[in-house]
């Protein structure tokens, strides 16, 4: 994972960070998150996965269903938050839309996805932690600003 900040001005900053085959995405991105403190960032990608498991909430059972994509995907888009859980520890939510070879496409919550052979992303930290709470209706935690 290569990073860089390319621009900050009273607390908000831009970031890039890049991954390379074999990371594992949403690992590299919840230990950057921790090491850099962040609590109120944005982000956006494109690249590629070798494989990866995208998930998709069931509402009457309250939980994530996985989806395991076994094979060479390009990430058409990945989109998401950092923010605090609610025991204060950064938490990151993505999203994804994964295109096939034939053109067709899969989308769902990013569970993990390995890199190969990168992954662009662009982070935007602004001033002002969000955090998350527990909400009743679905069993999850979500943003109350």
């Amino acid at each position: 994972m290569r990073t860089r900040r390319m621009h900050e001005v009273s607390g908000h900053a831009t970031w890039v960070v890049v991954l390379e085959t074999g990371d594992e995405a949403m690992a590299c991105l919840k230990r950057f998150a921790i090491e850099e403190g962040l609590d109120s960032t944005s982000l956006t990608a494109i690249g590629a996965f070798e494989r990866a498991t995208l998930a998709y909430f069931d509402w009457e059972r309250k939980e994530y269903l996985p989806i395991p994509v076994d094979e060479q995907v390009e990430v058409a888009s990945l989109t998401g938050d950092i923010v605090l859980g609610p025991d204060g520890t950064p938490v990151v939510h993505v999203h994804a839309v994964l295109g096939r070879r034939d053109g067709s496409a899969l989308a769902g919550h990013l569970d993990s996805g390995f890199v190969r052979p990168t992954l662009e992303l662009v982070l935007t930290e602004t001033p002002g932690a969000l955090r998350k709470q527990m909400d009743e209706a679905s069993g999850l935690p979500l943003i109350r600003p």
